[in-house]
């Protein structure tokens, strides 16, 4: 249970786990991402960072490549073959790369294509209209921020059935632990109210009886970018925080897995690192949540003997005191959190350099590049 609840931003129904643990159930998880364009440190090393506690703890782990959920949402100009091709490739290897930075076993995470799991399992759309039969449409429309859209915004109708389809990923995985950033919130919440209701798929406890899948969320990592808004108005804070979160869209706001030594070091340098600010600081955040969490500790600062010469950091409270009475420089936190970034990921610089897979990433980006 401490594998599955550290790291997280919130885990609705944990109590529900033990008894299932308890009663000698095979405990499994899902989490699905979009096709939509290069793993970031956010897809890549948090999720699957979360992913690797979870294999720890005894539980089987699967990631849905959800070709259809990028086609609804207009991704990779809406080519299902491209589409398919990317989530097969590059992104299954993005995901295992970023394992390896985690020395997890890529191995122990079956990959699912959704497309293959909807033809051979031809009950998956009845499930899909069981959970619209229990749900109604303003909630179906407030959901939609789970696609990156925002309520009352102008979509097609394909964008209502996308809560529904997630939901019913869930169930025809027989998933226990939905999985996913906090901003996939209001689908996971779905699942778990429409959760006894369901007939044709349902996820079952030791007893077969329907239960409700729990829902584990990872928080979100800042994007480097300077927030829309600079000073955070106290009343905006939430909005803006949730505006701040990377982006692969905008490769400027994200390292991506496969970034080279050069394109972290500049990427960092040119964050934003206000003095003074804790809460809406990237970097900072980017070394707690990365660095100690994840990696872990300590943050080595490398400095010359006239600016103090080398300091080591063991906890992120050290790291804020520091930074908060100035004896941490900006472009020193800086210099330490990409040097930390440069090594963790080095498994998944060489895992692209090879011939194969250099050609999945040039692919990607051509696509990325285009759309």
């Amino acid at each position: 249970m401490a594998l599955i609840e550290r790291n997280t931003a919130e885990v609705l129904g944990v109590e529900e786990l033990p008894p299932l643990m308890d009663a000698g159930v095979q405990i499994r998880h899902y989490i699905g991402f979009e096709i939509s364009g290069k793993a970031h440190l956010g897809t890549g090393i948090v999720s699957m960072a979360k992913v690797r506690d979870l294999t720890a703890a005894g539980i089987r782990c699967s990631v849905l490549l959800a070709d259809w959920h990028t086609w609804i949402n207009d991704k990779l100009g809406g080519d299902r073959g491209l589409i398919r091709r990317i989530a097969t490739g590059y992104f299954t290897e993005a995901l295992r790369a970023s394992l390896l930075c985690l020395n997890a076993d890529p191995a122990a995470v079956d990959f699912v294509l959704a497309s293959d799991l909807y033809r051979d399992d031809d009950t998956y759309w009845a499930s899909v209209i069981e959970v619209s039969k229990n749900t109604t449409l303003a909630r179906m429309q407030r959901s939609i921020s789970i696609l990156g859209r925002q309520e009352g915004e102008s979509i097609d109708f394909a964008k209502l059935i996308y809560p529904a389809m997630q939901a019913a990923d869930i169930f025809t995985l027989g998933a226990h632990i939905a999985h996913a950033g906090i901003d996939q919130r209001k689908a996971h919440v779905i699942a778990r109210d429409v959760a006894l209701q369901m007939r044709v798929h349902a996820v079952r406890g030791a007893d077969g009886a329907p239960i409700k899948p729990v829902a584990l969320h990872h928080p979100l990592l800042l994007g480097l970018r300077r927030p829309p808004v600079w000073p955070v108005p106290a009343e905006s804070a939430r909005d803006v925080f949730s505006s701040m979160k990377m982006s692969k869209s905008d490769p400027g706001s994200a390292v991506f897995v496969h970034d080279t030594p050069d394109q972290i070091t500049d990427k960092v340098r040119r964050a934003f690192c206000p003095p003074g600010e804790v809460t809406f600081n990237p970097v900072l955040d980017w070394i707690d949540k990365l660095v100690f969490r994840i990696a872990g500790g300590p943050l080595v600062v490398e400095r010359t003997p006239a600016n103090g010469g080398r300091i080591v950091f063991d906890t992120q409270a050290d790291v804020v005191g520091a930074y908060l009475d100035g004896s941490l420089h900006s472009m020193d936190a800086k210099a330490g959190l990409a040097a930390r970034l440069i090594d963790l990921l080095e498994p998944a610089r060489a895992h692209f350099a090879r011939p194969e897979m250099r050609a999945m990433l040039d692919e990607i980006e051509a696509a990325t590049s285009a759309s």
